[in-house]
């Protein structure tokens, strides 16, 4: 089995920017989804793996400054491939509903649009061979103004400086403007996939509540 819609799962993912509370929902997600007795499985990229957290912690470490972009894109790939391979096919092979924060789109925004759109192809290549063509069932995408993003990576500081923020939230702003602006494209293009759900201004709770409102709507008895 390479593809989702070939699974007897359900394959969920969670997009958005950096400090769009991707993880508070997932844990919610997980809560919800255990009281109801559905079988499910939640991962997170990058990461996901014993490799992959391996993989995630060179990735995000601001030490290396010297990354390029074509590193940068190939090791996301290399722990997406991982994971596919390892937790979420056979999840999806056992009927599971499953949830991963961050997927192919990440990739596609953030070294794609955000890296410079001359990326945006090579990124999409890359990401098919790392997911045999693995595509989400629906995709949640929590909209978040970039500003806070950069509010988030500069908040923390100490005698030595700034220490908020890992390797990509420390760049421009401009930077996460595109990023954010990537998203919008996507979901654009995808509507019969892409859910957007504004986060500015809402309390988790309500941000929870509308991801359950998608839920529904899109697989009507399933949740």
């Amino acid at each position: 089995m390479t593809r989702a819609d070939a699974a007897a799962g359900l394959f969920i993912t969670l997009e958005g920017s950096d400090g769009s509370g991707k993880t508070t929902q997932a844990n919610l997600l997980k809560d919800y989804l255990a009281q109801q007795g559905i079988d499910y499985l939640v991962t997170r990229e990058p990461g996901g793996t014993q490799l992959g957290e391996a993989i995630r912690a060179v990735i995000l470490d601001p030490q290396y400054t010297e990354m390029v972009p074509e590193t940068e894109m190939l090791l996301y790939a290399a722990c997406r491939a991982q994971l596919v391979k390892e937790v979420i096919l056979p999840a999806l092979e056992q009927g599971k509903v499953v949830i991963s924060e961050r997927f192919v789109d990440s990739s596609i925004a953030y070294q794609g649009y955000g890296l410079g759109r001359q990326y945006l192809q090579k990124v999409k290549a890359i990401n098919e061979v790392a997911t045999g063509g693995l595509k989400p069932h629906l995709t949640l995408l929590y909209d978040i103004d970039p500003q806070s993003v950069i509010d988030r990576a500069i908040g923390t500081s100490s005698l030595e400086g700034i220490t908020g923020g890992d390797r990509i939230e420390r760049r421009a702003p401009a930077y996460h403007a595109r990023v954010r602006w990537g998203y919008l494209q996507l979901a654009a293009r995808e509507p019969e996939r892409f859910v957007v759900i504004s986060t500015k201004g809402k309390a988790p709770e309500q941000i929870f509540a509308e991801s359950i409102a998608a839920l529904q709507q899109r697989f009507p008895g399933r949740f």
